[in-house]
């Protein structure tokens, strides 16, 4: 399978693959070159795939989508980092994926405080008017 991993800066991996498997938000998957097409939104969390030679290689990804069609697997991901060792990985994605969601819990509450206090004034102004 062709594997590519796209971040909204880079086309961070493309290689060839003979399996797949990741964190989708209905559970674990694991994608061989003859499965069905199919579409998975991914969960923050740890990614592997088998390499030509069959070498395991980890990745630690952010919340995305998998779409795999015909023998190409495309994943499109917010973060993505490689690392040696599965230790380090694991650590990636409890610290830097874990602290970017708190950023942006903190960021929709601001949002939401912004919104209603419009709604409240612009009722406001409608029941002047």
């Amino acid at each position: 399978m062709k594997l590519a991993i796209l971040t909204p800066e880079s086309i961070f991996l493309e290689k060839e693959a003979k399996k797949v498997r990741g964190q989708a938000s209905n559970g674990e998957f694991c994608l061989l070159p003859r499965h069905v097409d199919c579409v998975f939104t991914l969960e923050p969390g740890l990614f592997l795939y088998e390499d030509e030679k069959g070498a395991e290689n980890w990745l630690a990804l952010d919340r995305g989508v998998l779409v795999k069609t015909g023998d190409s697997v495309r994943v499109s991901v917010l973060d993505a980092v490689a690392g040696k060792k599965l230790g380090d990985l694991k650590e990636t994605v409890l610290d830097r994926f874990s602290e970017q969601a708190e950023r942006e819990k903190k960021v929709m509450g601001a949002l939401a405080k912004i919104e209603a206090g419009f709604i409240r004034r612009f009722l406001e102004v409608t029941r002047r008017g």
